[in-house]
């Protein structure tokens, strides 16, 4: 009887451990959803794909799922739906300037609690100004930029400039410009600036290098009519209009880097965030210098954060915390600028032998970066999507000769106040 109880006990512990050791073996991996734009030229979907798998390796026991949702407004406009039918991220890479919008929603978490001090001071103060409000951060610095100007030196050599010295002010740009512009632009344009998807940003340079940005801290105002907006706008019309040194109307955003790389433009406004693109694709020798200054130089900042969802499971918080880590060590944040030419969010990545070689081998790297003591914030406020439509409608309007410059950015600045009065 004994021996027969004993073997039955056996039998039953054998069984005990063999189920344990199926279900460790089966355990479930903590999956996080990263959602995540591209929005410039280059394999940034490849990148991160790489990132992606550095993690999981490192991580076995996590498991991200990036998912790709074309441009920013497209990625925005997903992570808004899956989290309005209860599904939301656990992150997302957005504009900084969604910041408002995501707040208003009650979607994101705060930060701050969550990391050293230290750490978040590594990155720039330019790049956190659209991070943070007062003391709280909301997201962390991940793909930022600056506009910079890139220019054709072989085209400056032909038209018999210093391809060592760019434009340093309005007017040089415009005398420049005359001398690169051949055949009235059939052959070349002198400029051209993007008017499409992101007119209110070129905008913005042009206004901070007059005096000052258009938009109010707490994101309540907008200043779309002041004398010095109305200034930057009408030297913009008079870069096509008067000037013939970039076409009129319409220029679109994506065309610009082609229009560079196959030398219909000599020179052109755009992110930092393409200058890996044109470094490997360029089969002419360019530069990358500062934006052309009115009063003072200044640009607007730009680009994208990390956000970390609200209201998720302990598991996927914590996998989410490690992965943010993860993205912005110094050693990968130097690699990301590397890769795509994006400024390097924090001061310790340009500490990193890595980045310290590639600027020394590259100096236009860090145009972008120095640039950062004359950059502001990007135009965010509350009901953004709205407001930047409207702005940027308007522009357009101006830009086309729809609307005069007085009269079109006094529309966009009574629409835009009708938008904003209830957070007033």
């Amino acid at each position: 009887m004994k021996v027969k109880l004993l073997s039955l006990i056996f039998v039953l512990l054998v069984g005990i451990a063999g189920c344990s050791s199926n279900d460790a073996g089966t355990k479930e991996k903590t999956e996080i959803d990263f959602w995540f734009p591209v929005a410039v030229g280059g394999d940034v979907a490849k990148i991160v794909d790489k990132i992606v798998a550095d993690f999981e390796k490192e991580n076995p026991d996590i498991k991200v799922n990036a998912k790709y949702g074309g441009s920013y407004a497209e990625t925005m406009t997903q992570v808004m739906a899956s989290s309005q039918g209860g599904n939301p991220p656990e992150l997302a890479v957005l504009f900084s300037i969604d910041l408002f919008t995501l707040l208003e929603n009650d979607l994101i978490e705060e930060v701050t609690p969550l990391f050293d001090k230290e750490y978040l001071d590594d990155f720039y103060d330019g790049f956190m100004a659209n991070s943070s409000i007062g003391d709280k951060v909301y997201s962390l610095p991940f793909q930022r930029s600056t506009i910079v100007l890139y220019y054709n030196k072989d085209a400056f050599k032909e038209a018999g400039l210093d391809p060592e010295a760019p434009p340093e002010n309005w007017d040089q740009l415009v005398e420049y410009g005359k001398k690169l512009t051949k055949n009235g632009g059939k052959d070349q344009w002198g400029l051209e600036i993007p008017s499409t998807g992101y007119q209110y940003w070129m905008f913005q340079a042009l206004a901070l290098q007059t005096e000052d940005n258009i938009m109010s801290e707490d994101g309540k105002e907008v200043y779309f009519n002041k004398p010095y907006a109305k200034e930057a706008m009408e030297y913009w019309l008079s870069l096509g209009k008067e000037h013939k040194i970039m076409p009129e109307g319409v220029i679109e955003w994506a065309t610009v880097p082609s229009d560079f790389l196959s030398g219909k433009t000599a020179m052109m406004y755009h992110t930092t965030g393409n200058l890996t693109n044109v470094k490997n694709n360029a089969n002419f020798d360019f530069g990358v210098s500062f934006l052309p200054a009115n009063n003072q130089y200044g640009s607007p900042t730009g680009g994208g954060n990390i956000y970390l969802f609200k209201d998720l499971p302990k598991a996927n918080k914590e996998a989410a915390i490690k992965f943010m880590k993860f993205l912005t060590e110094p050693e990968r944040v130097a690699q990301w600028s590397i890769d795509t030419g994006y400024v390097a969010t924090r001061e310790s990545a340009y500490e990193t032998d890595l980045l310290k070689k590639y600027v020394e081998e590259f100096p236009p790297a860090l145009v972008a970066r120095e640039q950062l003591e004359y950059a502001d914030s990007e135009l965010a406020t509350y009901q953004n999507g709205e407001v930047q439509k409207i702005f940027n409608d308007h522009i357009q309007s101006i830009l086309t000769g729809q609307s005069s410059v007085d009269e079109g950015l006094e529309k966009a600045q009574k629409k835009a106040e009708e938008v904003l009065k209830p957070f007033q």
